[in-house]
């Protein structure tokens, strides 16, 4: 602490101790309260954003971890059934995903992802007359899960960036409060104390003026 005040106290012996300066300095302190300010809700609002979607991902990752299980355990018995080369020829028929779209939008200044899709009825691209039950519902499994992955993929790297964008608002906050705060108000402090000394100064001189003068025309 005390090395904090005498780097405080030497910080304003550069800036001369005018009324200028001094209200340079009251207007430098007024902007950064008035940042700190902004940064600290901005990092609020983003925290508060941040845990939501963070509620969201566990959410997500439940259901997921609901439906997996019961997907890899449809393809098992589709592969001892079916046999491993024909599910995965017939795996191989099916078209890759394309119906989605990853968009920005806005969260206090950050880009995050929103990733658009429509969920459709499946289409078999296959013969059902090679597959069985088994093989089906394993299909309809993992369709399940591939949305669930487009909704896991845009929260998990929404709350990467605004964890990154609380990060940089929390030293902007910290700069500001511990250094630039004190500075300006130790500046003030010193200007105002200096004007002062020489306001009582200029009075003593003129009341010592005033006497000599009332000495001589007695």
């Amino acid at each position: 602490m005390s090395s904090n005040k005498e780097g405080m106290n030497k910080m304003p012996l550069n800036i001369a101790p005018t009324k200028s300066n001094l209200l340079n300095a009251k207007a430098s302190l007024e902007f950064s309260r008035k940042g700190y300010e902004l940064l600290d809700r901005k990092r609020n609002v983003l925290i508060r954003e941040m845990m939501s979607l963070i509620g969201r991902a566990k959410d997500i990752q439940d259901r997921m971890n609901s439906i997996f299980p019961e997907a890899y355990d449809a393809l098992r018995v589709a592969n001892m059934t079916e046999g491993i080369d024909t599910v995965e020829d017939v795996a191989m028929s099916i078209e890759e995903t394309e119906n989605f779209q990853v968009l920005l939008k806005s969260v206090m200044g950050v880009e995050v992802p929103s990733v658009r899709y429509e969920k459709r009825e499946i289409e078999p691209a296959y013969s059902l007359f090679r597959t069985n039950n088994a093989f089906d519902l394993a299909v309809k499994k993992f369709a399940e899960v591939k949305y669930l992955v487009y909704e896991l993929s845009e929260v998990e790297n929404s709350v990467y960036r605004l964890a990154m964008e609380v990060k940089k608002t929390q030293k902007r906050t910290n700069a500001l409060k511990n250094i630039q705060i004190p500075k300006f108000t130790g500046i003030i402090k010193n200007i105002q104390s200096s004007l002062d000394e020489r306001e009582r100064e200029d009075f003593f001189r003129l009341k010592m003026v005033k006497r000599r003068t009332a000495r001589r025309k007695g």
